[in-house]
This record gives structure tokens, C-alpha cells and sequence, in this order.
């Protein structure tokens, strides 16, 4: 999980990310979840490495009671510096690739809506109801929509 400078009213291209990753091992498998300890981003930039892409529900701070399913790279290169002014030049794969590109985007204005799947836009409630799978599929097939 993350928080974006923008997000505490902080116009500074700075995030700060941790995943304890306490889930099922099924979720853990199907999403790529292992733990990420605390870390702070400062100008952070990411790429993709290699073309494969993964969907899943995001939910976001800045949007309470929602998520959708955003498709994005599997593994990207991250760039910048850490809190010291450490270079930091680190391949981030699975779940905590897709903390790094949500947490960056925050910085260049994007939120997880302007790149999810607009048919999967669901309550928590719904999601945790409906959607409680580790993969999206079925959410894919009963509301119409495709996956990479």
C-alpha cells in the first residue's frame, strides 16, 4: 500500500510505500504479494519491463468505497531516490510493481480510475460480496469485459 505527497495536499513528487502482505496464500500466489517493507520515493519514475500486463481490483484512498480492475505491467523498473538521496534503480514485479506504478502515477495526476476497466467499477461491498476471488475473472465474464 502506498501515500502520495498530493494526496496529504504536499505538491512534491514523493511517496511513501509498505505491504505487510498478510493474505490468504491463494491471494498471495495468483497476485504476486510478498511483503515490502516501508520505503519512501522521492522523484520516482517507472517503465515496463517486458510486455506481459496483469489485471486486478485497486481500491485508492483518494476514492473511498470503490475499486475497479486496472490492467498494468507486470514488472517495471523503478527510478529515483530514496530519503536520503540514495539512487534507487530496482525491478519490482506482481503486486508490489503495481504499488510502484499507483503511488507514481498519483505524482503525474493519474488516479487507478483513469486507467481501470470502467465496466468493473464496484463498491467494496460488491467486491468483497461478488469479486472476493485472488483474479478478476469472474467479474470479467459476468460484467463484460476482457482481461490482457
Amino acid at each position: 500500500m502506498g501515500l502520495a505527497a498530493p494526496q496529504v495536499g504536499v505538491e512534491l513528487r514523493i511517496a511513501v510505500i509498505e505491504d505487510p502482505a498478510p493474505v490468504p496464500e491463494e491471494v498471495r500466489l495468483a497476485r504476486g504479494r510478498v511483503p515490502q517493507p516501508f520505503r519512501v520515493l522521492v522523484n520516482p519514475a517507472y517503465e515496463p519491463v517486458g510486455g506481459a500486463r496483469a489485471a486486478f481490483f485497486e481500491g485508492c484512498l483518494s476514492v473511498p468505497g470503490w475499486q475497479a480492475v486496472v490492467a498494468r505491467p507486470a514488472e517495471v523498473r523503478l527510478t529515483g531516490q530514496d530519503e536520503h538521496g540514495h539512487a534507487l534503480d530496482e525491478v519490482f514485479t506482481g503486486w508490489p510493481a503495481r504499488i510502484v506504478q499507483h503511488e507514481t502515477d498519483h505524482l503525474d495526476g493519474v488516479l487507478y480510475l483513469d486507467r481501470a476497466e470502467s465496466r468493473s467499477l464496484s463498491s467494496n461491498q460488491a467486491v468483497t460480496e461478488r469479486w472476493a476471488q485472488p483474479t478478476p475473472e469472474e467479474a470479467a465474464r459476468a460484467l463484460g469485459f476482457e482481461l490482457p
